[in-house]
């Protein structure tokens, strides 16, 4: 369909209406439609659904049509229509005609959909942990045969599984990551291991203290190791769209628009939005793009779950009561629907948030992250201590570098931009060279992206940045290798020594540009509240380079609003895992 022909054509008899059937196959997040200019009909195309549309006949029997963008791809079908010549889709422009096709290449009931999403993920997780540690007991005390000295040991394995229910690790989460389930892994394996070392003191039985740490070591490995291969292998199937749970999201206003563009974006959460539920969705004018449609009303949704077979309902803001709300939510509850609902005030909730209960009214209270209190002011010492000891043990790699860069540039080897860092104050942010000629005279090589930004059209995903700007070709060899390492970056560490930057935080922000978009993107100042850093949360989510602006700025302001010493070394660990990805 539409494969850029200028202008595409349909053939027919002459004087023969027709009725023309796009199906567009691709998931690209923009916005893709079909004009009739002939005929003043212009179609918008969601994913994987088909739009009719009936024409009359055009003289002479010649139907011209124009895509937008001008290639596409997906399926067209061209038959005599059998109606009157009218577009067969809602007169709403919101709402599609046709049923949601969720874009899976295998059925809801294959086999990846039963092992690695609910409910057999609730299954399958905890067989592997007890396997696992089942197998840990017997290498740690040297095979089947239990001795009455290491019979405790046969407590482990049921001890730890409860540990682990108790600490929620099997609770349904929208991503399972590795990092964020060590703590309850540790944490259960290690009172497990205390609870069997003190059962063999009281019924006289004392395991070796040598099996017990042996035990406690390939219990933590092995259980760590198999929830790492199953996180993998369910981020691995999502992510070619192999399982995956249709959504609907009720109000399609800006929040659910966002949240459906960020669970496109990002397959990892493993939800597949099919379609929006509102009585009165916002208009697309008003929105900057929405590429699901919007199926039907509130009173519709039971007919709505059984056309899309959804599994999962998220509540975003919409203008209906919350009373009404409330109702439909425990209708999808009791369907067994699983139920997501986006807070009013969202932007000020952190994993701080404290639940009470006044009377039956729930009441949750807030705890802020202070950016100049003393939390921050440990980070920040400590950002200074280990930037010292990091220039120290890379002294001589730097020498080395210093040595290539001078080689092969002939001009300095440090280049220096002034930045925007901690409360609107500008610094000097330092890296190693990597081009030739002057940085000034050739211009700043992502002002066409700044241009973008400012005229609201936004790259909407690293695949997006994936085209290089002219600068490009002015690496030298010596600067192409510097940048795939991310070795560039090493000068960085003396802006941390210095008090301009943490190892931690948003991304530091060229000074025309924070003057320019501050005014026009949401939040965007509150970056400013923490020092910039080398490494960031939206760094480590592949928001790098010429990527959405907006959805970095979200990512930098999570960050703020749950910082952590925690988050920090959660941030590091996945830094230094992409460090062994390519850089670019």
């Amino acid at each position: 369909m539409c494969e850029g022909y200028d202008p595409p054509e349909i053939h027919v008899e002459a004087g023969q209406p027709v009725r023309v059937i796009f199906c567009r196959q691709e998931t690209t997040p923009y916005s893709q439609s079909v004009a009739f200019p002939e005929h003043g009909v212009t179609v918008e195309l969601p994913p994987f659904q088909e739009v009719t549309v009936d024409l009359p006949p055009s003289e002479p029997g010649t139907y011209r049509f124009a895509c937008q963008p001008p290639t596409l791809q997906g399926k067209l079908v061209v038959e005599p229509s059998k109606h009157d010549a009218s577009l067969t889709v809602d007169s709403r422009p919101d709402l599609a005609a046709s049923e949601p096709k969720p874009p899976y290449r295998t059925e809801p009931g294959s086999v990846l959909q039963r092992l690695l999403e609910e409910p057999g993920w609730k299954i399958v997780s905890p067989i592997v942990d007890f396997v696992l540690l089942w197998f840990a007991v017997t290498v740690a005390q040297g095979g089947l045969s239990f001795t009455p000295a290491t019979a405790p040991l046969l407590a482990l394995p049921p001890l730890t599984m409860v540990m682990f229910f108790l600490h929620g690790t099997y609770r349904s989460r929208l991503r399972t990551l590795v990092l964020d389930g060590m703590a309850r892994v540790i944490s259960g394996v290690s009172i497990a291991t205390m609870a069997v070392a003190t059962l063999s003191v009281l019924v006289d039985q004392q395991v070796p203290g040598k099996t017990v740490l042996y035990t406690w070591i390939y219990a933590l490995a092995l259980v760590s190791l198999g929830h790492a291969v199953l996180a993998n292998a369910q981020r691995w199937a999502r992510k070619r769209k192999l399982i995956g749970k249709p959504v609907l999201i009720m109000g399609a206003g800006v929040i659910g628009t966002q949240l459906a563009r960020q669970l496109e974006d990002h397959t990892e959460y493993g939800l597949v939005p099919v379609g929006f539920v509102d009585d009165d969705p916002q208009p697309t004018s008003k929105l900057a793009r929405r590429d699901v449609p919007v199926l039907g009303t509130f009173e519709e949704l039971d007919e709505i779950v059984g056309r899309t077979h959804a599994r999962h309902l998220i509540v975003a803001f919409s203008l209906s009561a919350d009373a009404r709300m409330s109702r439909l939510v425990q209708h999808c509850q009791e369907r067994g629907i699983e139920v997501s609902v986006v807070p009013r005030m969202f932007e000020t909730i952190n994993q701080r948030v404290g639940y009470e209960a006044v009377g039956g009214v729930p009441v949750l209270s807030f705890t802020m992250v202070d950016p100049k209190g003393w939390q921050f002011a440990i980070k920040y010492a400590l950002d200074r201590i280990i930037a010292a000891a990091i220039l120290l043990t890379l002294a001589p790699l730097l020498a080395v570098i210093t040595l290539m860069v001078k080689l092969s540039t002939g001009g300095p080897v440090l280049f220096r931009q002034p930045r925007v860092g901690l409360d609107g104050q500008q610094f000097d942010m330092f890296k190693f060279r990597t081009m030739k000629g002057s940085p000034d005279r050739h211009g700043e090589n992502d002002a066409n992206w700044a241009e973008q930004i400012l005229r609201g059209v936004e790259p909407i995903s690293a695949e997006d940045a994936s085209e290089r700007p002219p600068d490009s070709d002015r690496r030298t060899p010596i600067g192409h290798l510097l940048r795939r390492l991310s070795l560039d970056e090493l000068p960085q560490f003396w802006n941390v020594l210095n008090g301009d930057m943490s190892l931690i935080g948003p991304r530091p922000e060229r000074v025309s540009y924070v003057r320019r978009f501050e005014p026009v993107v949401y939040r965007y100042g509150e970056r400013h509240r923490v020092k910039s850093g080398i490494t960031g949360w939206a760094q480590v989510h592949g928001l790098r380079g010429r990527t959405s602006l907006a959805e970095r700025i979200q990512w930098d302001n999570y960050y703020i609003a749950h910082w952590s010493l925690g988050l920090d070394l959660k941030i590091l660990l996945l830094t230094i895992a992409a460090a062994f990805r390519n850089a670019e």
